[in-house]
């Protein structure tokens, strides 16, 4: 994987998806494709893998599945954890354009 730094210091917002399996990625996967359709070039939407990047997880205190994060510019705009509808997702992002 790209080291994390490079991917959360562009400049549009980067909507990160921590997840621990399969299961739960497939939970989100329909929805961030259609949040990747809405926001085209405007975003960058990124899933993450737990169980392999286990010391990036535990450096950002991720313990519950799944995680979502915002960056912009490098810098933390928001985090939540548990399953999130499309809506929401969207409108997080959509602040950060």
């Amino acid at each position: 994987m790209t080291k994390f730094g490079e991917l959360i210091s562009v400049e549009k917002p980067v909507l990160l998806d921590f997840y621990k399996n399969w299961e739960d990625a497939e939970r989100n996967v329909s929805v961030l494709r259609n949040i990747v359709k809405v926001l085209g070039n405007k975003a960058k939407v990124i899933k993450i893998d737990i169980s392999k990047n286990e010391l990036l997880a535990d450096a950002l205190g991720i313990k519950v599945n799944p995680t979502f994060m915002i960056y912009k510019q490098g810098e933390m705009k928001w985090r939540e954890t548990g399953y999130l509808d499309e809506s929401t997702l969207l409108n997080m992002v959509q602040q950060f354009i």
